[in-house]
């Protein structure tokens, strides 16, 4: 018995991936369900890919109900919802791959936790993944034949740095490099995933792409290899992006496991969720563009007082004057109900249908290995005023998350201990469906987006020398270009289809401007062109004429300003 158990621990332990649990509906024919998840440890504001196994051993087909529940500490304030069906045939198997959606957490620390609930004709039951995280702690993805002989001396590391009163701190969660995804949002939570070459090979090519766009949009690939093996070797590109791949120069061993820890802690880039808990609560230069919206007190208590002398001695001694006070019953409720009539007008008239807001885009564009797409990272903030509907639909796979602004009248999502939502997302068919409290009625709002896109839009150098032709689908306004010299070019009012000619300029003039485009994102996004905005043979250029990713239809985004970053493309 005692070997038993030895032997049920080791196996739980070297498990790359966490069953949430396995149903079984015959034993007889052995007609089952098996809920996977791909990753051991969730992470907030994103997705955890959970592989779906279901064996329907039965004559007649079948249906399974799976509901997932995402809540940020130990109550329901926050939380986020997410449904699936499966219809199986008599005698069939399927195995299907999910994107489910995870709470975004506002607070600096806190525990995520991921309910998965089995209803329908194979039976009923459910099970939990619990992680907790810091904001200063990296998510991290560890492959198998890393995390079974360093998991615990990174785990030592990881409560040394991050622990404080959280207790016992977990390292990173754990993978298995032949069973991943094929979609990107399945890492879109996390910021680094550390892995070897030999894992990097027993990747399969869909899941390598779904990896690459993630890394392209800012994450972190650490790949250890033998010595002397190269970017090309692995088929890894020379660029990444926003993100970064790192192939380190020592292999980690039992006594130097730290050097995994340390290489992940060098991410130039902060860790995600503390940029989200952080970057936009304070001076987000998107919210402070948009202005203040100040409330309109003494028209308000104007209407209060005058409701007060009607209702009162108006109501008392012209209405229902001495003989006829029955009349009160009748009197007041009208002057009740058209005083409220008023508040409501009033605050129509004052905030309208709908809402407004402004959008920040930054894009980078690779046409280049054949790639043909868009990487997009969007910041947005919104004001509204009276809401019919707050659900919309993301046409395209994009990962979207709340932002906690900083505390005033009108915000509903803040860094503050109260703060309360229901953020459902409901993926479907490419396609997101969201509803809950994105956008409330008289609110403040931000949220982040990111998504990968198909583009034919490029700069392309002409057979002349100096001359380029844009491709894009909307004209830009202005545009840099740094050369393998570096040498910055300019070029302005560049029109679709249309050749030009970038004007040489003095890095004196071309700094300041790339500066202020830089500072109008939140940190993160602004080391992201920084460091784009230094690569040779590259251009940085801005539209208004873009469209961003489009959330909720009731908002007028008055300004969308994108920043695209990319290669020049030479024939």
């Amino acid at each position: 018995m005692l070997r038993l158990l030895l032997f049920l621990t080791l196996a739980l332990r070297l498990s790359a991936q966490e069953t949430m649990f396995r149903q079984v509906a015959d034993t007889a024919t052995d007609t089952h369900v098996e809920v996977v998840a791909l990753f051991t440890r969730p992470a907030p504001g994103g997705y955890l890919p959970v592989r779906v196994k279901i064996a329907n051993n039965l004559a007649s087909s079948k249906t399974a109900y799976l509901d997932f529940d995402s809540t940020i500490g130990y109550g329901d304030d926050l939380k986020t919802r997410s449904s699936f069906s499966f219809t199986v045939d008599g005698g069939k198997v399927i195995t299907r791959d999910i994107m489910v959606p995870t709470c975004s957490a506002p607070e600096a620390n806190g525990t995520c936790t991921l309910t998965a609930t089995l209803n329908g004709q194979f039976g009923k039951t459910s099970n939990s993944l619990t992680a907790d995280f810091a904001t200063t702690q990296p998510a991290v993805l560890l492959s198998e034949s890393l995390f079974t002989p360093f998991a615990s001396t990174l785990d030592g590391e990881a409560n040394s740095k991050f622990s404080g009163s959280r207790g016992s701190t977990v390292f990173a969660g754990k993978f298995d490099p032949k069973q991943l995804a094929d979609d990107w949002l399945a890492f879109s939570a996390y910021d680094s995933v550390v892995m070897t070459d030999s894992d990097w090979s027993a990747v399969p090519p869909g899941s390598r792409n779904a990896i690459l766009s993630w890394v392209r949009l800012g994450g972190q690939l650490v790949v250890y290899a033998a010595p002397g093996t190269s970017l090309a070797s692995l088929d890894l590109p020379a660029e990444a992006g926003f993100g970064s791949i790192v192939l380190p120069a020592e292999q980690p061993t039992a006594a130097t496991a730290k050097i995994i820890f340390d290489e992940v802690m060098k991410n130039s880039t902060a860790p995600r969720q503390s940029s989200i808990t952080s970057d936009f609560a304070g001076a987000w230069p998107l919210q402070i563009a948009f202005g203040l919206q100040q409330f309109r007190y003494g028209l308000f208590i104007g209407v209060l007082v005058l409701f007060a002398i009607i209702v009162g001695p108006v109501n008392l001694f012209v209405f229902a004057k001495a003989g006829k006070r029955h009349r009160l019953f009748i009197t007041t409720p009208i002057i009740s109900l058209a005083t409220s009539l008023i508040l409501v007008g009033l605050i129509i008239l004052q905030d309208g249908f709908g809402g407004s807001g402004f959008r920040r885009v930054l894009m980078e564009v690779r046409p280049d290995a054949g790639l043909n797409a868009a990487y997009i990272r969007q910041e947005q903030f919104s004001r509204t005023g009276v809401l019919t509907g707050s659900g919309f639909t993301l046409e395209i796979p994009a990962n979207i998350v709340p932002v906690p602004i900083a505390p005033n009248r009108w915000a509903r999502y803040t860094s503050r201990y109260n703060a309360k939502g229901v953020f459902d997302l409901q993926p479907e068919s490419g396609k997101t469906r969201a509803s809950g409290t994105w956008f409330q009625s008289r609110s403040e709002q931000g949220q982040t987006l990111a998504a990968v896109v198909s583009t034919r839009g490029r700069i392309e150098a002409t057979a002349v020398p100096g001359e380029y032709l844009s491709t894009f689908d909307f004209p830009i306004e202005t545009f840099y270009q740094l050369d393998a010299s570096g040498q910055w070019s300019r070029a302005t009012d560049i029109q679709a289809g249309k050749r030009f000619r970038p004007t040489p300029v003095d890095p004196t003039m071309a700094g300041p401007e790339l500066l202020k485009l830089a500072n109008g994102f939140t940190k993160r996004n602004k080391r992201f062109l920084e460091s784009a905005s230094k690569r040779p043979n590259h251009f940085v250029a801005v539209t208004t004429q873009a469209p961003g990713i489009a959330t909720s239809p009731s908002i007028r985004w008055k300004q969308t300003t994108t920043v695209i970053t990319g290669p020049v493309v030479v024939p």
